[in-house]
């Protein structure tokens, strides 16, 4: 008899102007397991880390996230770094981390069993355009188009 139990991902991240990169990165990760948990980036984070707001608000990326066919559930991160009490809560099996982050896996492995989750952390690989996947490069061609 084969276990019920489902394989939970979870990954987390800006997703402020979503675009393709994003999509086949959601698809990507949705193939690891049978569940999709998007962690969305708190407006506060993104400040801190970005040096700017984000464009949309944590609530309105969300909503977007929700309505991709891959995510199962998307939660509102904390304000600042990432919260290993968040993903404690979460219990995933695997994280799947994007190519763009900046976590390194084995430190991210050895944070999480400290606090008792024995979690597989993937990087996943750029899969699509990244010269035009990137909300950066989005804002500069719109910046070319519109404001000159």
């Amino acid at each position: 008899m084969g276990s019920d139990r489902k394989i939970r991902v979870v990954v987390g991240g800006v997703f402020d102007i979503i675009h393709a990169g994003h999509v086949h990165f959601l698809k990507m990760a949705k193939e690891l397991g049978d569940e999709l948990i998007v962690i969305v980036a708190h407006d506060e984070t993104v400040k801190k880390r970005k040096g700017r707001p984000p464009i949309n608000p944590a609530e309105d990326r969300a909503e977007v996230l929700k309505a991709i066919r891959y995510v199962d559930d998307v939660v509102i991160g904390k304000p600042g770094e990432i919260s290993l009490d968040l993903i404690k809560r979460l219990k995933p099996d695997v994280i799947a981390l994007g190519p763009d982050q900046d976590f390194d896996c084995e430190d991210l492995k050895r944070k999480l069993k400290s606090i008792g989750l024995n979690v597989e952390v993937i990087r996943l690989p750029y899969l699509y355009k990244k010269d035009r996947a990137k909300t950066s490069k989005i804002i500069e061609r719109i910046t070319e188009i519109f404001c000159d």
